[in-house]
């Protein structure tokens, strides 16, 4: 079953890819964290801290102070993760898109079904 994006407007496809990028880099860097200190040597760290610390900026406001310091990415990124999942469709004028309708996320499944596929 292959899904195609040629209906999308590109502007659509290009929010969404990098909105997806901001948000699978702050759930990145909140992976490894996990398993790295902040500000550690390991150069896929700084990147990730590098890239991700202007957008944790921006929602500072919205950030409960409550939240540990090290989820603080992961609650960011709920925030691109709810705008790709309500928003995107409600402006495209869609009623639901569904899970794996996100153009990023989609193309990566594509990709991987057709690895997968093969070796079989």
């Amino acid at each position: 079953m292959e899904v195609s994006m040629a209906h999308l407007p590109g502007w659509v496809i290009v929010m969404d890819y990098i909105m997806g990028l901001i948000m699978w880099t702050l759930i990145g860097r909140v992976a490894m964290n996990i398993f790295l200190p902040l500000h550690s040597d390991f150069f896929f760290m700084r990147v990730f801290v590098k890239y991700t610390d202007p957008v944790i900026k921006v929602f500072d406001p919205v950030t409960p102070r409550f939240l540990v310091e090290p989820l603080v990415p992961l609650y960011v990124a709920w925030f691109f993760y709810l705008f790709r999942f309500y928003f995107m469709p409600w402006a495209l004028g869609y009623s639901v898109m569904g899970m794996l309708s996100f153009p990023l996320e989609g193309e990566i499944t594509q990709l991987l079904m057709l690895i997968f596929s093969k070796s079989n």
